[in-house]
This record gives structure tokens, C-alpha cells and sequence, in this order.
């Protein structure tokens, strides 16, 4: 018996291939499914079941596609969605045997009301393996205000209280040396304070996960988990629309995608649709020269969230500038996440553009060296994009906070008129709130290269330490 996680740093996403005796189960699979054919074709295997853990949030699954390419039956847990494709709404405690080995489905509502748990025996009947979706992260839980956002009827109380009961009924119980394969890792926001750990024994969070407490109370947990709650990203409901209705096949949205269009077409294409310029490129090398009202959101990075989380809309044309011979990478991890309406990308990139003569403009970079030699550095006006959370633990004296997480929200009460020098951690999270906000108009904003780690080994500017923040918001 085989167990393999397809482990996606971009979304911090496990994937799960499963094999037993020439025959597998593709457990929570993403969208562009070749990988999962090609492992199953290379060791002269079937893929008999795709096993989804729930309606997902923050990724287009590559269910149906998988079940069309090859026969296999898609499974969820128990739910009433009309769905645009057929699929086996499992029942809880219902097997399904997989060459010499059994797939148990555990019913675990709570993150969403279908959400469920795949437990894995092998021959001898031994439970090995818990597939906990996002009902059990390492180190945390599932939050519960996501299904709320698709069915209104659900409270994130009700859910909570759901998912209390589910913990304790269903998984609890379960051997302490069963490993824990979760449905995501630190980054997501489907939790609040998952470990970098991607697999855990489930003895091991039941000693150390503040969810699974032994002495906690329903009224405890529903407190718990949600406190500290942020807003998800906007894109997430539009996600779960596409996993339940269905989407197109994702080979003919990236060749839509990767189209390739000269200097003429790029800019007609410009001026004919509302489409965003999505530039790829690293930040700094953006910094340098970049097309007119262009976003920078840099393949290098968490770059579906944060296309995510400042796009939102995913029927938003977008046009690509993207490194040579990345820009299939850049149109398949935009479709990941339901990001289909893309035109095409400019032959040549930046450098064809200039040598045409078209208009480009800059953005100011300044190092820190040369920040902390700024006149009168008590009255610079400082922005600190990172999250609310990295601000309250450390951030630099008087520094505003206006997290890209929140930027519609921050953007209006920032004053056009005003210089304004921007940070985030390392660098990459600034330069797309300044390309953002550039494009939206505000011209006054100068990047801090290296962000608040660069700034903090100058031993220049004063730190403040776990106090409240000073925020915009």
C-alpha cells in the first residue's frame, strides 16, 4: 500500500494518492490532473475513486476532470447540493475497498456541513492513515464561517458547535498512532494558526492542538476558534460556486491563456476591455519598468492567494507579462483558483514593449541604508502592509498598518497628496500594494527593499513590541 502527499507550497495545499493492489484513490486532487494520470499510468495502476473532503474554498478541484478522463467514481460525504456532475454523496461510516485495503468516509461537519474524513486500513483491518481535509489541521482546526458565505442559513456558531461535536464523536477516538495527512499547511486561510508542519500522529495533536482539549467545553471551543477570525478572501465563495456547478476543462483555459500576442494586440486588447495587466515579474525587477496600471503580484511567492485576495473577481480579464517561458505556469496557477478569463501575454515581455517605444513608469526603491538617512526620519509616514497579527507582534514606531490583505478598505484613507514609504516583511507583499495602489492613482509611495527584516538589522529605527496597533482600519 502506497501513501503520497502532493504537497502545493503556492496554496499550501496536500493532495493524496493512495494505491493498493493496481488500484487508487485520489484524495482532494487540484485542478490540472495529469500529474495523478501520469503516477498511476507509470506504475500500471487505476484510478478508481477521487475522495473529496469537502466543497472546496480557496481552489478549483480537479474532480471532474478526473472522473472524466479516467471513469473514476467522484465521492463526498453527506449533502443535498445539486451539483453539474454525478458523484456518490457517501454515507457516514460507509466503505470503499481499494484493492486490499479499506477507505472509511467519517462524517465530520463543522468547516462546512458536507465536510468529512477519510480513514485508511490496510489488509489486517489496522487504521493507519486519517485524511482530515479541514476538519484537523496540525495545530489547529477548520474555521467555521465559510460555508456561511454560500448557504446563509448556517451561523459560524452553528458551525462551530457542529464541528466540537464532530472532533469529539469521530476523531478523538480514533488510535494515537494514526497519521494525520490535513488538507492544508501554514498559509492558508482556511485556519488561523496551522503549524509548518504538513503530517502529524493524531496522538500528538491530541496532546498539543488547542481544539482537541480534553477539558474544553463546546462553549470553550466555539469561543476559541472564533476569536481572531479575519475575513476570507473574497474569491472563496465564487470557488465553492464552480467546485459544486462545475468549470471548464482546465487544457483549453490555459491554452486560451497562454495566447500569445504581439505589441498591437496586447494594446488594443488594453484599451477594448477592463482587463488588469497581471506582471509576474520579481518586485524589484517590476520596479524598474513596468506597463502603465500594471499589478505586480510575483510568480515567485503566494502568488494565487494574493491574485486572490486583491483580484477577487474571477471574471476579471487579465493580461499577462510574465519571464520567458513561465507563462504556461502562470495561466495553470491562475486557474487553480478559478481565475479562467485570461487573454494571453505579451510576446517579448517588458523588453518589447520599451523597444517599441510605449510608455512605462517606475516605482522608487529605496534601501535601507538610504531610509535611515532620510532628514527628520520621526516624521516619515511609514505603511506596514503585513498582517494584522505580524504588526501586533513587532512593528516600527508611529508605522501606520493598512495589511494588502484589507486594500479596498485601506486604500481611501490614505492621502494621494502625501509620500509615503511601504513595507511589509521581506518586499514582495509591498510592491503589490504599491503597483495597486499606483494604478488606482496614488503616486506617492516608495517601496522599502527587504522589508521590516532588512529595517529591524539597521538597529536605526525604534521597535515597538506586542502593543496595540495604530491602523487605519
Amino acid at each position: 500500500m502506497k501513501v503520497e502527499q502532493i504537497y502545493t507550497g503556492c496554496l499550501a495545499q496536500g493532495a493524496y494518492y493512495i494505491e493498493s493492489n493496481g488500484e487508487v484513490a485520489i484524495i482532494d486532487p487540484l485542478r490540472e490532473v495529469a500529474p495523478y494520470i501520469e503516477m498511476a499510468n507509470e506504475r500500471n495502476a487505476k484510478i478508481k475513486y477521487v475522495f473529496e473532503t469537502h466543497f472546496h474554498a480557496d481552489f478549483v478541484s480537479g474532480h471532474i476532470d478526473l472522473s472524466k478522463k479516467t471513469g473514476a467514481t467522484i465521492v463526498y460525504g453527506p449533502t443535498t447540493m445539486e451539483t453539474g456532475f454525478d458523484f456518490v454523496s457517501a454515507k457516514d461510516g460507509q466503505e470503499f475497498k481499494l484493492g486490499n485495503a479499506n477507505i472509511q468516509l467519517l462524517h465530520t461537519p463543522g468547516h462546512t456541513m458536507e465536510s468529512s474524513c477519510y480513514l485508511l486500513t490496510d489488509k489486517n483491518g489496522k487504521a493507519t492513515s486519517l485524511f482530515s481535509g479541514d476538519t484537523l489541521f496540525i495545530g489547529d482546526v477548520g474555521r467555521p464561517d465559510l460555508a456561511q458565505k454560500v448557504i446563509a442559513e448556517f451561523t459560524q456558531e452553528k458551525l462551530a458547535g457542529y464541528l466540537f461535536d464532530s472532533l469529539r464523536n469521530k476523531i478523538i477516538p480514533l488510535e494515537d498512532d494514526i497519521i494525520v495527512y490535513p488538507g492544508h499547511g501554514a498559509g492558508s486561510a482556511c485556519g488561523k494558526t496551522m503549524s509548518d508542519e504538513i503530517t502529524n500522529t493524531l496522538g500528538y495533536q491530541k496532546k498539543t492542538n488547542y481544539a482537541l482539549r480534553a477539558d474544553m467545553t463546546k462553549e470553550d471551543f466555539v469561543d476559541a476558534i472564533l476569536t481572531g477570525l479575519t475575513p476570507p478572501p473574497g474569491y472563496f465563495p465564487q470557488n465553492v460556486m464552480m467546485n459544486i456547478k462545475g468549470y471548464e476543462n482546465i487544457d483549453s483555459v490555459v491554452k486560451k491563456g497562454i495566447k500569445l500576442l504581439n505589441i498591437n494586440s496586447f494594446e488594443t486588447a488594453m484599451k477594448e476591455t477592463s482587463a488588469i495587466v497581471l506582471d509576474t515579474r520579481e518586485a524589484q525587477v517590476f520596479a524598474k519598468a513596468f506597463i502603465p496600471k500594471s499589478y505586480n503580484i510575483g510568480i515567485d511567492g503566494s502568488f494565487a492567494n494574493w491574485v486572490g485576495t486583491t483580484i477577487i473577481n474571477l471574471k476579471q480579464t487579465i493580461l499577462i507579462i510574465a519571464e520567458e517561458g513561465r507563462e504556461e505556469e502562470v495561466a495553470t496557477r491562475l486557474a487553480r483558483i478559478g481565475f479562467d478569463k485570461n487573454l494571453g501575454y505579451l510576446k517579448g515581455g517588458i523588453e518589447a514593449w520599451m523597444a517599441a517605444g510605449r510608455e512605462v513608469n517606475t516605482i522608487i526603491s529605496v534601501t535601507t541604508e538610504e531610509l535611515s538617512l532620510t532628514t527628520e526620519r520621526s516624521s516619515i509616514n511609514i505603511l506596514d502592509v503585513r498582517r494584522k497579527s505580524e504588526y501586533n507582534s513587532e512593528h516600527i514606531e508611529g508605522a501606520v498598518n493598512v495589511p494588502l490583505d484589507y486594500l479596498n478598505e485601506s486604500m481611501n484613507l490614505i492621502d494621494k497628496r502625501k509620500t509615503y514609504y511601504v513595507h511589509c516583511r521581506s518586499g514582495y507583499r509591498s510592491m503589490t500594494f504599491i503597483s495597486i495602489l499606483r494604478a488606482k492613482g496614488y503616486k506617492h509611495l516608495i517601496d522599502i527593499k527587504g522589508g521590516f527584516d532588512a529595517i529591524k538589522q539597521t538597529g536605526v529605527f525604534e521597535i515597538s513590541e506586542y502593543e496595540a496597533p495604530t491602523t487605519l482600519l
